[in-house]
């Protein structure tokens, strides 16, 4: 994937903390069936629909998991990420905070949805950006991914969050839900192969 050459003023996160019980070992060491890793083809995706900067967020094998994470990206480690996602949000919303990486907004998204298609990402960031943005996916009103974060929501939502439900009732009393079930059916994925640098 390419970048568009249409840059957004939004900073991607994308969340590759978990330890993945479901599919035996960590989220970010996971790989698509033809071997893309997770993780670039996250970043990838973030770029090709207009994220200039993206972070991502390690928890589980993150010393493993860096090797996966492609050149240009921001690695960050979530010290508390066995907590939950919430401490995930945490860590990439601070590095997003860096003056070389800030912008209006952080788009958030998860390294489970390999398939997410750059057409709903480009959908969540069609609309005007503003710091006050505050957006959330739904796939036929499924809460999904991605969200757009508005830096003005970044402390507020910070100190409101235990887990993902305080997520969607800050979105659901702060901001929009936008439809992306045209596009894709927004489900992660149930297994994959591990993904591994010796092919």
């Amino acid at each position: 994937m390419q970048l568009t050459g249409l840059m957004t003023d939004a900073t991607g996160i994308v969340l590759a903390a978990g330890a993945g019980r479901r599919h035996g070992t960590s989220k970010a060491l996971l790989a698509t069936p033809d071997g893309e890793p997770w993780i670039a083809r996250a970043v990838h995706t973030l770029r090709a629909a207009g994220c200039e900067h993206v972070v991502v967020v390690l928890g589980a094998d993150a010393e493993a998991a860096r090797e996966f994470v492609p050149v240009g990206a921001h690695p960050v480690v979530a010290d508390d990420w066995e907590s939950g996602i919430a401490a995930s949000l945490r860590a990439g919303l601070a590095a997003a905070s860096h003056p070389s990486l800030m912008r209006d907004a952080a788009l958030v998204t998860l390294v489970d949805l390999p398939d997410l298609p750059v057409t709903a990402v480009q959908r969540m960031l069609a609309a005007p950006i503003t710091a006050a943005t505050l957006r959330r996916a739904v796939y036929e009103g499924r809460l999904g991914h991605p969200i757009v974060i508005g830096r003005d929501h970044w402390d507020p939502l910070v100190h409101a969050l235990g887990g993902q439900a305080e997520t969607t009732e800050y979105v659901q009393a702060h901001g929009e839900f936008v439809e992306c079930g045209d596009l894709w059916g927004g489900a992660d994925v149930e297994l994959s192969p591990r993904a591994t640098t010796s092919d």
